[in-house]
């Protein structure tokens, strides 16, 4: 069985899905379709609770009914008829009853699940009415959460492999939603519906998880910045992980390892050209290679240097304590005799840890950089890798470097206002045609 997830743009419309449809319905082997909700309505859905956590009812009245008009509008395009309305309008219905009982996160969680419910009965509706037997799966009843917040993949498997008994020539099934441990409405956060499609994928030992959007994989560097970039053809998990923590935004880091575990392969594949190849991600190494560069912004690094360091044990302890104490996440680490960088993305406590690291050493902080991460097999034993980087950032300020911690990448901090050029130095020296 093949998994097939489908991102919000490419069921944004009655002609997309029309196009989903047809794609799915020659896809041999019963397929298990994966839905987001229809492009911009998980934000229009975050908009009406937002309304209610400020006590104001009328806004969020107002985009139901937008969101009511949309899906009735889609519906009569796609079906021809009224059929559907019904369930649109029970739908919405159901969240206006909310909006006079909103009592917070609970709730807030329900009004969030609907999108997915709505493409998912829409695509149902369209392919019946083409003559495809296709057999609509509740996630609500085998997606959960355990007691610590994480997917129960014993729970999910014995809960979906039953209903992938019926005959049918494809299923369906929402994307992001699912239940928590004491059974309330809940959603997967990290990755979304990528993230359903990894774990379904991994609870059935799928032959393949492909996930579906609008643009053709992975690129060796930002297209929107290089100019004649390649697709990447084959990553290996590790590889696809590096760069989607660090900047590329097909996949989320978490989502596919769920995949990687049951050693079930990930393709990335183009709506707007399904006969495009894509990009495979698996368990291979391809030996000797660079992959891709891919940059994240925002960053923030600082520099605490205190001669306690010198030959002291327990100082970069007291310094990593600082940080979990207020829940930061460091991205980078570089250390010397006397000093320790590291760099953060999330700034909302700075001044109270630059407050606090003061305690050990002098602080300095510099605002507005970017961490642009080499990918590829970057083991230590491969001649030349180092070089062929450092090389191209010969007239780049480097301002850290991080190389080592990780077989597959090499890091490197500069401004942001010197990414550009980083990416074009960078994709010159080791993509040739770039």
């Amino acid at each position: 069985m093949k998994i097939m997830k489908f991102g919000g743009t490419s069921i944004g419309s009655a002609a997309r899905i029309k196009s989903v449809a047809q794609l799915v319905s020659e896809t041999e082997g019963c397929p298990l379709v994966v839905l987001s909700a229809m492009s911009g309505v998980t934000n229009m859905l975050t908009e009406v609770a937002g309304y209610l956590y400020n006590r104001n009812p009328d806004g969020a009245r107002e985009t139901l009914r937008r969101i009511e008009n949309r899906h009735l509008e889609t519906a009569r395009e796609l079906l021809g008829d009224e059929r559907g309305h019904g369930f649109i309008k029970d739908i919405i219905a159901s969240m206006l009853a909310l909006t006079r009982e909103f009592t917070g996160p609970l709730q807030e969680k329900i009004i969030l699940s609907q999108g997915e419910l709505l493409s998912s009965k829409l695509m149902e509706l369209y392919l019946q009415q083409q003559g495809i037997h296709a057999v609509l799966l509740p996630a609500l009843e085998f997606m959960r959460l355990d007691a610590q917040g994480e997917p129960d993949l014993p729970y999910i498997k014995s809960h979906l492999k039953p209903l992938t008994g019926e005959k049918a020539d494809l299923f369906i099934t929402q994307g992001y939603i699912c239940r928590n441990a004491r059974g309330e409405v809940d959603n997967l956060q990290r990755g979304g519906s990528d993230y359903t499609a990894s774990l379904i994928g991994a609870a059935l030992d799928a032959e393949e998880i492909q996930i579906w959007t609008d643009i053709d994989g992975m690129h060796n560097s930002d297209p929107r910045v290089v100019e004649h970039t390649s697709a990447v053809r084959h990553l290996s998990f590790d590889e696809a992980a590096e760069l989607a923590y660090f900047g590329a935004k097909i996949l989320h880091p978490t989502c596919i390892q769920p995949a990687k575990l049951a050693n079930i392969p990930v393709r990335l594949l183009n709506t707007m050209e399904p006969s495009a190849p894509g990009t495979l991600i698996d368990n291979q190494t391809e030996r000797g290679t660079i992959k891709a560069v891919a940059a994240k912004d925002n960053i923030t690094a600082i520099k605490i240097k205190s001669s306690r360091m010198l030959l002291a044990h327990g100082f970069l302890r007291k310094v990593f304590e600082i940080f979990e104490s207020y829940r930061t996440p460091i991205d980078m680490i570089c250390t010397s005799e006397v000093g320790v960088s590291v760099t953060i993305d999330d700034t909302r406590f700075l001044s109270e840890i630059v407050h606090d690291l003061k305690k050990y050493g002098t602080v300095s902080v510099d605002l507005d950089m970017c961490i642009v991460c080499v990918v590829g097999d970057m083991d230590w034993e491969n001649l030349g890798f180092e070089t062929l980087v450092l090389t191209a950032m010969q007239d780049i300020p480097v301002r850290m470097v991080s190389y080592g911690g990780s077989n597959f990448n090499i890091s490197l901090l500069v401004r942001e206002e010197d990414k550009a050029a980083t990416l074009k130095a960078l994709s010159r020296n080791l993509f040739r045609e770039c």
